[in-house]
């Protein structure tokens, strides 16, 4: 039997954390399935949490080599609680990835894909082979490479999601944190392309500098002495009242918040004991701070904080989503364009020295996993 190798993220009851590499069966695609050959597959932060969880990893101890290496973390005892759902279960990572189709199901729709570069989204991803069905494949341009295509789900499809959101609720503009990142390089082009007001906020001059070498208008630096104010003079001037939160913790989101609130004061004609009427919301859709969000409430009444993922957002819209994936296809090398710090074999991803690199999520740092590198 035909086996290839996959990706595996254990937590045992004991208290460990266990990454490896199991061989299973390749599997055989059956009337609308394709089976892939991934040679692309992205470490997004959202990866991470399946993959590494709250471990440390410069705790990391390794046994064997290359496609028998195993690595273990110990995982604090405070986390265990939170994965219990997981305890015992070795679980495939990957969100998302790109192949080539190299066997498909005898349905009219499956056969036609054979030979193509799709894109694929829905898990296991870090692996050699992964079915899926016809339908939920992403067709790549015939000059698209994997590594091309491997990004094309979720930053894309998010930052797309982030200026449908805003409309569909009524906004007029953007804020965005940790906005140099790949996902915030993206939406600054979306938005440069489509006429729409974002606000930036970065960690660094570095980062505020990349930005506004690309176009951007509006850049605040949080670690500046006049962040409050140079945030709050940008809400004020793009009338922005929603805002996208990929750090989570600590006090962004109340700065965030409080600035909307000034500036929406600032065109107050009576005062309001209960703060302006202007509606403020702001969706937290990662957590780079594990700390807990601290909400001063100095900001009116009016307001909301939420959780805010994907998929259930795509969902939510039906049939539109695919009018995203179409603009993500037309423009996969230009605004959708991901660049890599380095391809990674699977092997490779259990070295504890690419560990503690992929881990960091630094800004302008991004690895792409090819399964089949070497092969």
């Amino acid at each position: 039997m035909e086996t290839s190798l996959q990706l595996r993220s254990l937590v045992k009851s004991s208290g460990e954390l266990e990454l490896s590499l199991a061989r299973v069966p390749v599997p055989q695609p059956a009337g609308d399935e394709v089976l892939v050959r991934i040679e692309g597959a992205p470490i997004n932060p959202s990866d991470l949490g399946l993959l590494l969880g709250p471990v440390d990893v410069a705790a990391a101890k390794v046994t064997g080599s290359g496609d028998d290496t195993v690595v273990t973390f110990p995982v604090p005892q405070q986390f265990l609680r939170a994965l219990k759902a997981r305890l015992d279960d070795s679980m495939p990572v990957g969100n998302e990835g790109a192949g080539v189709v190299v066997a498909a199901g005898d349905a009219p729709e499956a056969q036609a894909l054979l030979g193509k570069t799709v894109a694929i989204l829905g898990g296991a991803t870090y692996a050699q082979h992964r079915i899926a069905k016809a339908g939920d494949v992403l067709v790549l341009p015939a000059d698209a490479t994997p590594a091309d295509g491997a990004s094309c789900f979720v930053n894309p499809l998010t930052a797309l999601s982030m200026v449908e959101v805003m409309r569909r609720e009524g906004h007029t503009a953007l804020i965005h944190t940790a906005a140099a990142s790949n996902l915030g390089q993206m939406l600054n082009k979306i938005c440069i392309k489509d006429g729409v007001a974002l606000v930036n906020i970065v960690r660094s001059q570095e980062q505020a500098d990349l930005l506004r070498g690309i176009g951007a208008k509006y850049v605040v630096d949080s670690t500046a002495p006049d962040f409050i104010d140079a945030l709050t003079d940008a809400i004020d001037e793009t009338g922005a009242t929603l805002a996208f939160d990929a750090i989570g913790g600590g006090k962004l989101a109340s700065q965030i918040l409080s600035a909307m609130e000034v500036a929406a004061n600032r065109k107050a004609t009576v005062y309001s004991r209960y703060g302006s009427s202007t509606y403020k919301q702001v969706y937290i859709y990662g957590g780079l701070d594990t700390r807990p969000t601290e909400l001063a409430r100095n900001f009116g009444l009016s307001w909301g904080v939420n959780g805010w993922l994907l998929t259930p957002f795509l969902v939510k819209i039906g049939a539109d989503a695919a009018k995203l994936r179409a603009r993500v296809a037309a423009e996969l090398k230009t605004t959708f364009a991901s660049h890599y710090t380095a391809e990674l074999s699977l092997a490779e991803v259990l070295q504890p020295e690419t560990i503690a690199a992929y881990a960091r999520k630094a800004t302008g740092e991004k690895y792409l996993i090819n399964p089949n590198k070497g092969v």
